[in-house]
């Protein structure tokens, strides 16, 4: 985006904007004071943007937890403690046309700025389309949208001026899920990233880090500079594999960035909730403030969600007032003290209005309180140290062996993912003769070396089925909660698939299994490499290019389970023609998990898939909740009675097997 906007248009407040004309001007540097001018110190250095006008956008039944006294609260706060006097109120107003097209598309633009034009009817219809978006709309939905990213666009540039040291955002709605082409999860307009856009533009700052320490990932913030390297992107957040919300990979450890932007993303993710002070400080004294120091940003912008604050409901953490004061104190000595804080989520008031306090007096130069002797939790201390292996690739600062859990064990212990990988393809061997894949580059041998197997026959049987999937599950017996002993007797691995391998081999069709389960550690990538946000699409796309289409196979079958169905989705995205000239059908055992979605824009595609896939979900899946939609994206849909998702392949075994002869009818074989 080069500031420069096409066509003529209106704005709320009335601002026109002409084809060619550039609205953003950049300053080529500070405006210098003459030397016959006295220099005054200015009498603040902290300064807050708010409006009540922000409070228009409000729930039609009051009980959504986005709420307007979210801000009200957190102002009230300051006001009561003596501070808000201390800080300068810096005037507010929306964003502009040509703002936030630095960031999000024009169709977007247009999308949120015709909410305001909505009637009453048209926002009761539209209910469950903004709900699927997790949305609220109502008629003064876009006037606080633009509010709360014009007010965070002040608030940077007035430290980026340096009229201010620092200030604080006390803005709604939230913004750091909203996306270039799509508004969500409870945000419009994405007001960080378009701040730092702005402030890139309008003044000499060039190197911004962005800390995100919402319970949720910024998947809309990442998004918006996942290709660039002069924003850093850091986010703590519930990830649990990818099923916390806003769900999927993109917030995993894994996902680093891409193109020149490799590496200035990092992604902290908790694998359960009830993270607490100590987990949060050990994260920011290993990768935070490491990488920050080695980055060294001109300007540091906090994505402040105060939902990991302990009572919010919906983060269910336990980060106290003083945990988020020493976070904001360690920021403050990046960028010269140069420090922004922006409000993103947080649902409880006390929560949130007492965390924000706390921030509050540490930007006005207040020690942050004593906290207790504390120690990371294991989970907290394994996650760290897996995202330690991981950006020390790109890192000198980081030191995984500082933090790596404690173990006094661990040269001669073995995993249990290594040990079940190793039991599987000895299964598979003794029992059906099948044969280890080799991955001929280093990267996919080391993360899927022994879990890609085929029968011997691959190569030249007429019909082949690809399974993906991760593992079956465990079945554990402990002996009692004060040890957590395991009763080794009572211990069990439940494998979903044994079934189907077996029909399989009867039926003498070839067989291509593949875990896409990959091992956490690989050699470091260099910097410049592409970067992949799937490995489990990486290596599928490997096996179509390299053995699947190499083979004389005149019929194509995949089989997705769990985890590997989005793996699926993800090849069929990167391979649509051979996807749709040689592979018969699709079928997708999905289980808990979201539904994947052909592209949008990938009409044939979309068309061969609604009429060659099978999608199984058990009966109270989301997607056929009363407000859901299922779409000819989603594939064919089939409900299966069967609520745990380990056994919906058993349940839906013969229904596979009827689709896949029908598939065949006609078919060599």
């Amino acid at each position: 985006m080069n500031g420069q906007v096409a066509g003529t248009s209106m704005d709320v407040d009335g601002e026109e904007y002409h084809q060619n004309q550039v609205s953003i001007q950049r300053s080529s540097s500070p405006v210098q004071r003459a030397s016959s001018v006295p220099h005054r110190l200015p009498h603040f250095t902290v300064g807050y943007v708010y409006s009540q006008d922000m409070m228009l956008h409000s729930s039609a039944t009051g009980e959504h937890p986005e709420q307007p006294e979210r801000i009200s609260r957190i102002r009230t706060a300051i006001r009561d403690a003596n501070l808000l006097q201390k800080m300068k109120q810096i005037p507010i107003r929306p964003v502009k046309r040509d703002e936030a097209l630095l960031v999000h598309s024009q169709e977007h633009w247009h999308k949120v700025l015709a909410i305001q034009s909505m009637t009453p009817s048209e926002i009761f219809e539209s209910e469950a389309y903004y709900e699927s978006l997790s949305l609220y709309v109502t008629s003064g939905t876009t006037r606080a949208a633009r509010l709360s990213c014009g007010g965070v666009i002040e608030a940077c540039l007035a430290v980026a001026r340096g009229e201010l040291k620092k200030t604080f955002a006390i803005v709604r709605p939230p913004g750091h899920h909203a996306e270039p082409e799509e508004h969500m999860g409870f945000c419009f307009f994405n007001n960080v990233a378009v701040a730092a856009k702005v402030t890139q533009f309008l003044t000499p700052v060039r190197k911004i880090l962005i800390l995100d320490w919402d319970v949720h990932h910024g998947n809309g913030t990442q998004r918006a500079f996942n290709d660039d390297p002069s924003v850093l992107y850091i986010s703590l957040h519930r990830y649990e594999r990818g099923q916390f919300y806003p769900c999927g990979p993109f917030g995993s450890l894994e996902s680093c960035g891409e193109g020149a932007g490799l590496g200035y993303s990092v992604n902290i993710p908790w694998p359960k909730k009830g993270m607490t002070d100590a987990d949060y400080i050990h994260a920011f004294q290993q990768i935070v403030m490491p990488i920050g120091m080695e980055f060294a940003p001109d300007l540091v912008i906090i994505s402040a969600g105060f939902d990991a604050a302990v009572g919010d409901d919906l983060g269910e953490c336990f980060v106290s007032p003083a945990g988020y004061a020493h976070m904001t104190h360690m920021l403050s000595g990046l960028a010269g003290g140069n420090l922004v804080v922006a409000l993103e989520g947080g649902y409880n008031l006390d929560s949130i209005s007492n965390s924000s306090l706390a921030v509050a007096r540490v930007l006005l130069g207040e020690a942050p309180p004593e906290l207790p002797p504390m120690v990371a939790s294991e989970a907290g201390t394994e996650t760290v140290w897996q995202v330690a292996m991981e950006q020390s690739k790109y890192w000198k600062s980081v030191n995984p062996k500082a933090c790596e859990p404690r173990e006094e064990v661990d040269e001669i212990s073995f995993s249990i993912p290594e040990i079940l990988k190793g039991h599987r393809q000895h299964f598979l061997y003794t029992q059906y003769q099948m044969l280890q894949v080799p991955l001929m580059t280093k990267m996919f041998e080391e993360r899927f070396g022994s879990q890609v197997m085929c029968t011997s026959d691959f190569l030249q049987n007429p019909t082949i089925i690809v399974f993906v999937h991760e593992f079956g599950n465990l079945r554990i017996e402990l002996d009692g909660k004060p040890t957590c002993d395991v009763q080794m007797e009572n211990s069990y691995l439940i494998d979903f698939s044994k079934e189907l391998i077996s029909w399989i081999t009867k039926e003498k069709y070839a067989l291509l299994d593949v875990n896409v389960f990959p091992r956490p550690f690989a050699s470091p990538l260099p910097r410049g490499h592409k970067h992949v946000e799937s490995w489990s699409r990486d290596v599928l796309t490997y096996l179509w290019d390299n053995y699947i289409q190499l083979s004389g196979a005149k019929n194509i079958i995949f089989i997705g389970h769990g985890p590997g169905c989005h793996a699926l989705m993800e090849l069929m995205e990167s391979r649509p023609v051979g996807m749709i000239r040689y592979v018969n059908t699709v079928i997708q055992v999905v289980g808990n998990m979201n539904i994947p979605l052909i592209p949008k824009d990938a009409d044939e595609l979309r068309a061969w898939y609604s009429k060659n896939s099978l999608v199984i979900v058990h009966p109270e899946h989301p997607a056929f909740a009363p407000e859901a939609r299922i779409l000819k994206r989603h594939g064919r849909v089939l409900q299966i009675e069967e609520s745990k998702p380990i056994k919906l392949i058993m349940k839906g075994l013969p229904l596979i097997q009827d689709h896949i002869r029908q598939s065949l009818v006609g078919k060599p074989r």
